[in-house]
């Protein structure tokens, strides 16, 4: 992934009021991480950062913004880790890629929004 504008160009873009959300053309950290906001149609919300290492999702509302999140790692590729417990949770296609050791705890879903929200924040979808 590339880091985006230079250094000089970046300062100063993601600060206070001067976000623009759901625009990440222009949200960049002073490290160089692409930062934005996304929101559902139902108007739940979630913080994301994208950097060299990953994509953090932070402070994500229940309801449909799970569903982005969970798109954004089926079309990735990826798998979710709840940083508090260490808990992953993948589709089958991304289990069968984990080293031995991270399979026990894993947690294998199909990757819907109201199942990713179940497996991370212990609700169980309708």
């Amino acid at each position: 992934m590339g880091k985006g504008p230079a250094a000089s160009e970046r300062r100063g873009l993601c600060h206070g009021s001067s976000r623009r959300f759901g625009d990440p053309r222009l949200c960049f950290d002073p490290d160089g991480d692409l930062q934005f906001w996304i929101r559902a149609g139902d108007g739940s919300e979630a913080e994301i950062f994208a950097g060299d290492t990953g994509i953090l999702v932070e402070r994500p509302h229940s309801g449909g913004v799970f569903g982005i999140v969970a798109e954004l790692v089926s079309r990735l590729g990826a798998v979710a880790v709840d940083p508090s417990e260490g808990r992953i949770v993948c589709r089958a296609e991304e289990y069968a890629h984990l080293p031995v050791s991270m399979r026990k705890d894993a947690v294998v879903i199909e990757m819907t929004g109201e199942r990713l929200e179940a497996a991370l924040l212990g609700r169980h979808p309708a």
